[in-house]
């Protein structure tokens, strides 16, 4: 077994550990056991609610006042901060080491931001409203001429095409990790922003902007908030922004797509041998697809789901508004998959981060004192580690899915009724659950040939 792990890992190429979107080795644990265990898991919670007392259900998601503090003014000096650090982190980007090892600003951007922060988001609150580098700079000018806001029947939808925009330069860009062109990137993005800001005011970075709109939806999952704290997830319970579900389901598709597109199976289908992969630029048009085929399929999945569960309850609510409810009930489970499937990249991504930031300009310096100091991969060849490895992913897949089985029962209990309607009605995204489930734990153990 040591030796098949051993080779599996040899087989992946130094350039995979270079970008935040590929796995860092390539898994040959017999994990049907542990799969079959966390899918048992999940089917048990859903039995269990035809079963549970309503009451349980309510109070886990009971919420009591909290006050807290805004911190307006603090914002201000650490959005001007975040401005001032990725200013610099661009100027590397521009003029700094051109591999993407030894370069701060993508191994920052991916492996610290996407990687980490938006996954630790849904844990300990929004980040972003602290990070943003854009309101700090908004207060200061403070613009005194009109302003057109955003209307707030768009909702969150333009976010969320803002979502796609950006899944697509994550899985589709032939070199999104190569420092002077993702500098451009940040820098075309940070303009757009500001000018955005200045024209239309707050609104824009709430329903527009994609940091701002990740992270206050991971963190409605967390148990506290300005003006309550209460069981994990209860924020969805008050109202949310229009199109808040379509951009939940719109985080699940390309969360799930990120992790599909490089498995061998995707390849296989796109007709790539995974083991001669030709590059990223021959397989544009394919990812594309790719990714919206992912969300229509997801959507009309969820929509069936929704659409029978009305039938078998009896429910007349609006499909709409059940459609919006009940998608919001999936953000645990796109959160969790999140940090599963950066966790193997982030262990390695984090150990090129300081050694780049011991030596910003790749020179040889060793500014944190840390030499000798090197990267090491060492814990992907030891079937003890990797177990270790996995098991953490798969064990946070799984009580994500519980946590959204839950949910969803919660909110059903608004839409469909109490007692045992409310478990009928989300009978069917149950079912859903429970196989997406098993997809998520499949994509963390599928061989990956890009």
């Amino acid at each position: 077994m040591r030796l098949a792990i051993t080779l599996g890992i040899v087989t992946v190429p130094g350039a995979a550990l270079a970008h935040a979107t590929d796995q860092a080795f390539v898994l040959l644990l017999p994990t049907a056991f542990y799969t079959n265990a966390g899918v048992a898991a999940v089917v048990l919670t859903v039995l269990a609610l035809f079963f549970v007392p309503d009451r349980w259900t309510q109070a886990f998601f009971a919420s009591r006042p909290l006050r807290m503090r805004s911190g307006v003014g603090l914002s201000t000096v650490t959005s001007l901060l975040s401005f001032l650090v990725l200013a610099a982190l661009v100027t590397l980007g521009l003029a700094g080491p051109r591999d993407p090892l030894s370069n701060l600003l993508p191994l920052v951007f991916w492996t610290v931001g996407w990687a980490a922060l938006v996954g630790l988001t849904g844990l300990f609150g929004n980040f972003w409203h602290w990070l943003n580098p854009w309101t700090g700079l908004y207060r200061l000018i403070a613009p005194n001429w009109r302003q057109y806001p955003v209307p707030e029947r768009v909702g969150l939808w333009p976010a969320a095409v803002t979502l796609l925009a950006f899944t697509a330069y994550l899985l589709a860009d032939v070199a999104p990790d190569d420092p002077a062109r993702l500098a451009i990137a940040i820098s075309v993005y940070w303009g757009v922003t500001m000018m955005g800001l200045l024209m239309c005011g707050p609104s824009w970075l709430s329903r527009v902007e994609l940091g701002q709109s990740i992270a206050s939806s991971y963190a409605k999952l967390t148990a506290w908030a300005d003006g309550g704290i209460g069981g994990p997830g209860w924020q969805l319970l008050r109202p949310q922004p229009f199109g808040a579900g379509v951009f939940a389901l719109v985080l699940l598709a390309a969360g799930s797509f990120d992790g599909l597109n490089e498995t061998f199976w995707w390849l296989g289908l796109i007709g790539v041998n995974p083991l001669e992969f030709p590059g990223r630029s021959a397989v544009i048009g394919e990812t594309m697809l790719g990714l919206a085929g992912s969300v229509a399929l997801l959507f009309a999945v969820f929509a069936l789901t929704v659409w029978l569960g009305q039938k078998i309850s009896g429910s007349h609510a609006h499909f709409g508004h059940s459609f919006e409810q009940l998608a919001l009930s999936l953000l645990p489970i796109a959160l969790v998959y999140h940090n599963a499937h950066y966790l193997p990249s982030f262990l390695v991504g984090i150990q090129y981060t300081v050694a780049a930031l011991s030596d910003p300009m790749n020179t040889g310096a060793d500014l944190l004192g840390i030499e000798p100091f090197r990267v090491t991969t060492g814990f992907f060849n030891r079937l003890d580690t990797v177990r270790v490895i996995w098991l953490s992913q798969a064990g946070l897949v799984v009580l994500g899915h519980i946590w959204s089985v839950l949910l969803a029962h919660r909110i059903g209990l608004d839409l469909f009724g109490k007692g045992q309607r409310a478990a009928w009605g989300t009978l069917p995204l149950s079912v859903f659950m429970i196989g997406y489930t098993f997809l998520g734990l499949w994509l963390l153990a599928a061989p990956r040939g890009a």
